[in-house]
């Protein structure tokens, strides 16, 4: 089964995908939040064949929720109405932070980098929620 990650901010969606055994995750696409966003998320899950949606979660350092975790809540039960499949939520406590360090040290430049960044979050996201339910499964 595919699953779909979403690295959701409020200016721009990151979207990953696993391959169909759901053990590795890759880049799928990137684009502005907008009033279209549900609609284009939707299409590429049926496009896709995505069984699931992971969403990232920003929880903060402490591991409590703020506005953006709310948000991100919210804006996965949106995906879940728009969409009728199952939705979970995942830790992506530094993943951006991550996803630039990585995109740094591949000598990308800072514009380069912006452009990207979600996409590559979408992906750490997606990667450790597969990693860990393989990890769960003892595989």
């Amino acid at each position: 089964m595919r699953i779909m990650g979403i690295d959701y901010g409020r200016s721009r969606i990151g979207i990953s995908l696993s391959d169909p055994t759901g053990t590795v995750a890759q880049p799928l696409d990137v684009f502005s939040h907008g009033p279209k966003t549900l609609n284009r998320i939707a299409k590429l899950a049926t496009t896709n064949r995505v069984g699931m949606i992971v969403v990232g979660l920003p929880l903060n350092m402490d591991g409590g929720e703020g506005e953006m975790a709310r948000e991100a809540r919210g804006f996965a039960q949106r995906i879940y109405h728009a969409t009728g499949l199952p939705v979970e939520m995942y830790d992506e406590r530094l993943t951006t932070w991550e996803a630039h360090g990585i995109m740094k040290e591949a000598g990308l430049t800072r514009k380069k980098r912006s452009r990207h960044v979600d996409r590559l979050a979408a992906v750490l996201i997606l990667q450790r929620y597969l990693d860990k339910k393989r990890h769960a499964s003892g595989n």
